[in-house]
This record gives C-alpha cells, structure tokens and sequence, in this order.
C-alpha cells in the first residue's frame, strides 16, 4: 500500500534534501515546490515575524508505508533540522 509523505522543509536544506532522496532506493520520485509557513514559531526573523510567515519548501514523496520509517530515520543526520513531515493514505495510484 502506498502512502503520500510529505516533507516540509526551510529553503537552506533544499539540496541536501533532494541528494537524500534521490540517494534512497524506495523513493521513485517525487515533487517540490515552495510554500510559505505561518503560524507560531519561536524561530522567526523579525522580517518574518512583521510578515506573518516564513518561507519553506514542501516535497511530495509517494512510496510504500513500509518504508516511511526508512525515508524518515535519515532525516536529522543525513539533511538537518526543522523539517516537518506527515503522511496521508492514498486511495488511488496511476498513470496515463
């Protein structure tokens, strides 16, 4: 079964991120785009506080749920710190 994993990272890790993932053998994929962040953090710059939010890049990774905790594990290590990640089951898979 496939899940939807979703990375949300600061623009600083960027590349080592997507060196990462392309290094991994279970990530077939994936797509980044850029993402503004809000709400409460106590890592803000004051440009960011005045603003409201901050700037983050979001990477979709599809790929089996047995291996989110492998993709997961290197994170820290591997990529840095301040990343977010989530997951969402996916219903459906295909192409055309």
């Amino acid at each position: 079964m496939h899940t939807l994993l979703l990375l949300n990272i600061p623009p600083a890790l960027e590349d080592d991120l997507v060196d990462y993932l392309l290094a991994l053998d279970c990530v077939g994929g994936f797509t980044s785009y850029k993402a503004m962040g809000h709400g409460e953090d106590t890592v803000l710059s004051i440009a960011e506080q005045v603003s409201g939010r901050r700037q983050r890049l979001q990477f979709e990774v599809i790929v089996d749920v047995e291996v989110v905790d492998q993709v997961t594990a290197g994170l820290t290590e591997q990529v840095g710190k301040d990343i977010t990640y989530w997951q969402q089951s996916i219903s459906g898979l295909g192409r055309t």
